[in-house]
């Protein structure tokens, strides 16, 4: 039987809104003022000197543009990019090929830079250094090393972790910027954007409301337009208004402060279960069948943010406002000492 991929028009048209919601240029990409500017200097100097810029490591909560940043640093640079993660790179060689593979000028993005293995980093050591790769050719006492020249290329780095770079991976980049969560005015810019290309009729209010709820994070404000737009359609005449965006984030079960069932399992699992703790992260893990990893790396950081729960040397603590989140008694004082 013959195999066959039948692509609908309605996925192509999905997938292009997709790359329009990235932002291509400065004068397009809301937030970040500070990184953004700092990022024009380097740009502009870079240019002018006829080089390549400084290698560049970006860092902080996921969904906050690192990827789209890198692309507009390339884009503003006026060279190509090639992209990669830490964990498709599996074996020294295939960063050896990726960096023999690269032009004069060229960017490399890698995604999850935290996650590269040693033997690896060392072959990014004098590329990024020296713009050389060592090979070795053969085994035992008749191996030979040879270097190769590599052109001058920029490297830009993203992690949501950075202390699990070692230092001196990190030591090389010369441009190291922290991305900041965005404020509730700023998503509402991104959402009115978003809605324009998206073809949603949205007003001020509807796209306040859920800029809201969507963590300080651009991408998760981007899904949660697409899903109260789907409410929206089908059950409200198509206009996303404030009301209408509170029905379907409700209806999304992500509640005022932008937290989700998973947030809310977690929460009342420490205070339903463990008297509002301590309690190890493990333990959690288990309670509400999440990976521990998950709930430290996505969940964990924005209740810590918002002030809903504490981490303390005898384990994870709720706090007094996490109880009042849930409309509960507060049963302790200080959750240090609890």
């Amino acid at each position: 039987m013959e195999n066959r991929i039948i692509t609908s028009a309605f996925q192509e048209e999905d997938t292009d809104n997709e790359q329009k919601l990235r932002p291509s240029n400065f004068e397009t990409y809301t937030g970040q003022e500070k990184v953004k500017n700092n990022m024009k200097v380097y740009i502009e100097a870079a240019k002018m000197r006829k080089e390549s810029l400084d290698h560049v490591l970006l860092y902080g909560p996921p969904g906050l543009g690192k990827t789209t940043l890198s692309n507009i640093i390339a884009s503003e640079m006026g060279v190509n990019i090639k992209i990669s993660s830490g964990p498709a790179i599996e074996r020294p060689g295939d960063m050896a090929a990726i960096l023999n593979d690269l032009a004069e000028g060229d960017i490399l993005f890698i995604d999850e830079i935290h996650r590269l293995n040693r033997m690896i980093e060392e072959v990014l050591y004098p590329a990024m250094e020296d713009f050389t790769l060592d090979i070795v050719i053969g085994k035992g006492p008749g191996a030979k090393s040879i270097r190769i020249d590599l052109p001058k290329f920029t490297l830009i780095g993203a992690t949501t972790r950075i202390g699990l770079l070692t230092a001196p991976l990190r030591d090389r980049f010369g441009v190291v910027s922290r991305l900041e969560p965005y404020t509730v005015d700023e998503l509402t810019k991104i959402l009115m954007r978003s809605a324009d290309v998206l073809k949603v009729e949205t007003d001020e209010g509807g796209a306040r409301e859920i800029a809201r709820r969507s963590r300080g994070t651009p991408r998760i404000a981007n899904r949660l337009l697409k899903r109260v737009r789907d409410f929206a359609q089908v059950k409200y005449g198509g206009v996303i208004t404030p009301d209408v965006a509170n029905a379907a984030l409700d209806l999304l079960e992500v509640d005022k402060m932008g937290l989700d069932s998973v947030d809310r399992k977690m929460l009342l699992s420490v205070i339903e279960k463990f008297g509002g703790g301590p309690v190890g992260l493990e333990t959690i893990a288990v309670s509400i069948n999440e990976e521990a990893e998950t709930i430290e790396d996505v969940y964990e950081p924005y209740l810590i943010q918002q002030g809903l729960i504490q981490r303390t040397p005898r384990g994870r603590v709720v706090t007094e406002l996490g109880y009042r989140h849930f409309n509960k008694n507060y049963i302790g004082g200080n959750e240090n000492d609890r």
